[in-house]
């Protein structure tokens, strides 16, 4: 079986690149709960999505990494279902670089907002994040979003954005 590589040009069509505070992902020492961190972003184009990066700060603890992105309803701030995933090992090598989450195929629509969540289950990993405030907001088309556990509900804040990037091919 042959895989043919679309031959349309991959460009980051959303992208907050600022980090300058960590989200922690995964268990610290002695937790048991599993930490999970998230953003929404509104699409501003129609394409195949390549790939979801985010910015490796710390990691501690070594382990993997799972993306999941869903369909995400801004006005209820509520998760839909998973539409991809995408898992990748993280290891102390990977601190302070871009981290690409393969997850092609998956057609995302101009003017619908999306939100990818990031677990792990046995390392601990900081994600690159931008803090803001009230009048200058790292990202606006999008919040930030946190839980210290996966059965928890967690929290949106507008004033604090994961680094991320978002490539599609148009």
């Amino acid at each position: 079986m042959e895989t043919k590589q679309s031959k349309s040009h991959l460009r980051a069509v959303v992208q907050q690149v600022t980090n300058n505070t960590t989200s922690w992902i995964g268990h610290w020492k002695g937790e048991t709960r599993n930490r999970v961190s998230g953003q929404t972003f509104l699409c501003p184009s129609e394409g195949e999505l390549d790939c979801i990066e985010v910015f490796s700060s710390h990691v501690t603890n070594s382990g993997p990494v799972e993306l999941a992105i869903h369909a995400f309803d801004a006005e209820k701030k509520s998760w839909g279902p998973v539409l991809a995933a995408s898992q990748v090992e993280f290891n102390n090598m990977d601190t302070g670089k871009w981290i690409s989450f393969p997850l092609n195929g998956l057609r995302l629509q101009k003017g619908m907002t999306y939100g990818f969540r990031l677990r792990s289950e046995t390392g601990l990993v900081g994600i690159g994040e931008a803090a803001g405030s009230v009048n200058h907001l790292p990202y606006k088309e999008g919040m930030g979003w946190a839980s210290p556990s996966e059965e928890l509900p967690g929290s949106f804040y507008t004033y604090l954005s994961l680094a991320f990037k978002v490539e599609l091919r148009a």
